[in-house]
């Protein structure tokens, strides 16, 4: 069943099964967020999180769906394809665990995905997760659609953009949603309720703080791990929130694992770009650093990413820091000092 995601349905009891499947990261994160609170509001507490690809053993999955919690707990189970393709292997795990979603009684899954192409979506896993699962599909926001959207987000904060000052913040976001987030909370930060001017806005989107997050992804992709450090200790020095800093290189991570993928089983490394909408210098930033870096590298660091995201939670990693802030110091280097 493909739906939205609504705050009144999260009021519900929980369906057995939420695939979230989208490109819009800020989107896509918000989501699975408001679902994962839903859940522990709901008594899920007793949570599993999986990073699965094409060459995963999915055993572990079924044995956290058929042990016995200690405590009673309900479990909620997290499990994430990155690069959408979960294999032969996957395929049949993800059509095993649908049979079974609706006797799971005290599992509540959540099954993360990019935004699939057409022949993806039509895949019989896909289809049967469709038929047996609330499906949402993350909405891309077009460059129509973007004025419409940063209004919104400003409103719900009690302000609101002068029409100038609409269209001049989306013409200097250019479609980044993450970066429009960041300078809307911004201005909530700065300015009263109310309605807010062109000047205003200017002034809060060119009064730049000396760091930010897409400085640390250009250090990190380029292997500029003095650099990236520097930035880092910055931002937090200045203040900024980490998920934000996490969204934009584990964005990055993402793309590139997936772009990896694409290449490594021999796929359309051109189209892939088109589909990830990456072009320009963007491009040929990711390009550079798929060819300076192992593919073996992708897997692995998307894994630790979820681990950084752990932290910011509360939830602990064995082997890993308490700090999420050095956790992600570590995270930037795997991949700057990587060969």
């Amino acid at each position: 069943m493909s739906s939205t995601l609504s705050s009144q349905s999260l009021q519900k009891p929980l369906q057995p099964c939420y695939v979230i499947s989208g490109d819009e990261i800020l989107l896509h994160v918000e989501a699975c967020d408001a679902l994962r609170a839903a859940a522990i509001q709901q008594g899920y507490t007793e949570r599993h999180r999986f990073v699965m690809d094409g060459r995963s053993d999915w055993s572990a999955v079924f044995e956290v769906c058929q042990a016995l919690s200690l405590f009673g707990d309900k479990r909620f189970i997290d499990i994430s394809i990155p690069a959408g393709k979960p294999g032969r292997s996957g395929s049949d795990a993800l059509n095993r665990l649908s049979s079974q979603f609706s006797s799971t009684g005290d599992n509540v899954f959540l099954i993360q995905l990019p935004r699939l192409d057409r022949a993806t979506r039509n895949a019989k896993w896909a289809k049967q997760l469709e038929s047996t699962s609330q499906w949402v599909d993350i909405p891309s926001i077009d460059k129509k659609q973007l004025p419409q959207w940063l209004q919104q987000r400003t409103q719900s904060q009690k302000q609101r953009l002068h029409p100038e000052a609409l269209l001049w913040l989306a013409d200097q976001v250019e479609g980044n949603l993450l970066a429009a987030h960041q300078e809307i909370q911004k201005m909530g930060l700065l300015y009263p309720e109310g309605e807010l001017s062109l000047l205003q806005v200017q002034a809060a989107v060119l009064n730049v703080a000396r760091y930010n997050v897409f400085d640390l992804r250009d250090a990190m992709l380029n292997g500029d791990a003095k650099r990236a450090l520097t930035v880092l200790h910055g931002l937090r020095g200045e203040g900024e929130a980490l998920p934000l800093v996490l969204w934009a290189i584990g964005d990055e991570i993402r793309i590139l694992a997936a772009l990896s993928a694409i290449q490594q089983s021999g796929g359309d490394l051109n189209q892939a770009f088109r589909e990830q909408r990456v072009f320009g210098a963007r491009e040929k930033q990711l390009r550079h650093c798929l060819q300076r870096l192992s593919a073996s590298i992708w897997p692995p660091a998307v894994r630790h990413a979820h681990e950084v995201d752990r932290l910011i939670k509360g939830l602990k990693n064995p082997g890993g820091m308490d700090d999420p802030w050095e956790e992600a110091a570590r995270l930037c280097l795997r991949i700057a000092l990587a060969a």
